[in-house]
């Protein structure tokens, strides 16, 4: 026999973008895709149906970077996308032409995240300017991040 020879193009950790889910087990407060688009579950309702018609669940969710409404209507027993989201601390050490750059638990750089619109942005800008030592939260999902929160430091002894 013949060796085989094989070719793997992918090297990734096999970790996926969106997971499936079925539409009757998301819950207020979870996170759903709409449109393409990773969102936060505010609001839900089920409809019951006639003789021969399926349950329909209501969403209303709030995309996660945008913060748009989105709504969507599907049969309770269909699966829906679910986005896989994470949340990560960073320090940040600049603020350079209108990003963060900020600094992994490994001591990584990781410059590629803006500095968020309105006023979440200008009391990260504000509070860096006063020389404060910030470490800010970026949430993560679907290739695509951004800063959510921040908070001053702890500072070592």
């Amino acid at each position: 026999m013949a060796e085989e020879e094989h070719t793997f193009e992918t090297a990734d950790a096999g970790s996926s973008l969106i997971y499936p889910m079925q539409c009757s087990a998301l819950r207020k407060n979870g996170f759903v895709v709409i449109k393409n688009r990773p969102c936060k579950i505010v609001e839900m309702s089920t409809s019951k149906t006639g003789k021969h018609g399926h349950a329909k669940v209501h969403l209303v969710a709030i995309d996660i970077f945008t913060n748009k409404k989105l709504e969507d209507l599907s049969p309770s027993t269909h699966n829906m996308d679910v986005p896989v989201v994470k949340r990560n601390e960073y320090q940040l050490i600049n603020i350079d032409d209108g990003f963060l750059n900020l600094m992994t638990q490994d001591g990584d750089t990781k410059d590629d995240v803006k500095v968020p619109d309105g006023e979440l942005g200008d009391k990260i800008t504000a509070d860096w300017e006063d020389g404060k030592d910030l470490m800010v939260t970026i949430i993560s999902a679907m290739n695509e991040e951004a800063a959510i929160s921040f908070k001053e430091a702890p500072q070592g002894n």
